[in-house]
């Protein structure tokens, strides 16, 4: 069975950083688009940031951009998201997605498109 499993969640101070590590169970994950998404109490799960395949092409919801970043690392069958000047409205469940081909980053970008889910892991940023 296809597996997504997150780590790296916390609790840290505004104005610091997290990294989260997303790792796939099957090499067949290096084809694959993956991203993160996330879901604050009471909200709509939300579009983070995504990233082709290769690495090449990566998106970013606006609220995070210049503060996240994306990367993947295939050999290892994992995807990072490095968090930057954490905000307390960053506070949220933050899920890993991957959407099998032919679905693309621009597609998690754009459409929502998740073909397999993480279970999630709690980020929690303290004002």
């Amino acid at each position: 069975q296809v597996q997504l499993v997150e780590s790296g969640g916390g609790l840290v101070q505004a104005g610091g950083s997290l990294r989260l590590s997303c790792a796939a169970s099957e090499r067949t994950f290096s084809c694959y688009p993956m991203g993160w998404f996330r879901q604050a109490p009471g909200k709509e799960r939300e579009f983070v940031s995504a990233i082709s395949w290769s690495g090449a092409s990566t998106y970013y919801t606006d609220s995070v951009k210049g503060r996240f970043t994306i990367s993947r690392d295939n050999a290892k069958n994992t995807v990072y998201l490095l968090m930057n000047t954490l905000k307390p409205e960053d506070t949220a469940v933050y899920y890993c997605a991957a959407a099998r081909p032919p679905l693309s980053a621009r597609d998690m970008a754009r459409l929502n498109a998740v073909t397999y889910w993480g279970q999630g892991t709690q980020v929690t940023v303290s004002s």
